[in-house]
């Protein structure tokens, strides 16, 4: 036999292109297919979370988002909603936070207090920032009014040991709220 007939083909430039392009089209439509089939729960599920937080924070019998009638300003005030007599329940996302990807809903009542916190979205440390949902640190923030601050800075709440941030943050959001609250009565 002949050194050409056992020599394979090497696959030119243009066939390797063509099979990178369909296995790269094959994953996209997979991908978009997966993307379609799944987003309605995923959207139904952000919407059951975000309500949970609203009735964890400030028990209400209605919520009625009002964040076209919140003229205070405040650029980390993501939506406000009316929870009748009860107050507002404010949704913030925080300047201050260590990964920059938090998201806290803090109950304002009648009275301009705190009710209650629920971080809806959170991408701290895992074991440090993350106990920022953790009863004992979020029950401080009950009660409180006007600029809410950690004892680092003056204030009465405790911050999380080695997350000191993420404490921060979550005080800025219960003063960024109760600020809200204020200028929507």
């Amino acid at each position: 036999m002949s050194e050409t007939a056992t020599k394979k083909k090497e696959p030119g430039m243009a066939t390797l292109v063509i099979v990178l392009f369909a296995i790269c089209a094959v994953t996209a439509l997979l991908l978009g297919l997966t993307n379609y089939v799944t987003k309605p729960f995923i959207d139904e599920n952000a919407r059951l979370k975000q309500e949970k937080a609203m009735s964890d924070v400030l028990p209400a019998d209605s919520y009625t988002e009002v964040t076209d009638q919140y003229t205070g300003g405040d650029p980390t005030v993501l939506n406000v909603y009316d929870a009748g007599e009860a107050g507002y329940v404010v949704q913030v996302k925080p300047a201050t936070s260590f990964s920059g990807n938090l998201t806290v809903m803090v109950g304002v009542g009648a009275d301009g207090a705190c009710t209650g916190i629920s971080i809806t979205s959170s991408g701290e440390t895992s074991g440090l920032g993350s106990n920022a949902s953790k009863p004992a640190f979020a029950d401080q923030f009950i009660g409180k009014t006007g600029e809410v601050k950690v004892t680092k800075d003056g204030g009465e709440i405790n911050a999380i040991t080695g997350a000191t941030i993420t404490s921060r943050g979550v005080a800025e959001a219960v003063t960024s709220a109760i600020a809200a609250a204020a200028s929507m009565g």
